[in-house]
């Protein structure tokens, strides 16, 4: 079973508030309340990464298309390989249910 490192009563309410959006659109409108315009694109920037990697794109290329960081690659890249298979997870369904390539 999977602990987090970090639950507790606000990150669980906030959990549950991700799996109630219903479609893209109530996606939209609640991280744009929620987050900054730097963060969601942070978030969007190292989603496209951990993309990228799973295709084997090198980090000068990653780099140049994202503009991502190498210290961010290199983070992405040891979640992809080391983490709590977040990213995965993601991914295999976007892969599956959306048809969208991640691999």
């Amino acid at each position: 079973m999977f602990t987090p490192k970090f639950r507790n009563e606000q990150t669980d309410l906030l959990m549950q508030a991700l799996l109630s959006l219903q479609n893209v659109e109530e996606a939209y409108r609640f991280c744009e309340d929620i987050l900054t315009m730097q963060e969601l694109k942070s978030i969007a920037q190292r989603l496209e990464v951990a993309v990228m990697l799973r295709k084997k794109v090198t980090y000068q290329e990653i780099a140049k298309q994202t503009g991502a960081s190498t210290a961010t690659i290199s983070r992405v890249n040891r979640c992809l390989l080391y983490g709590t298979d977040g990213y995965q997870i993601l991914l295999d369904r976007l892969q599956d249910e959306e048809g969208i390539p991640t691999k």
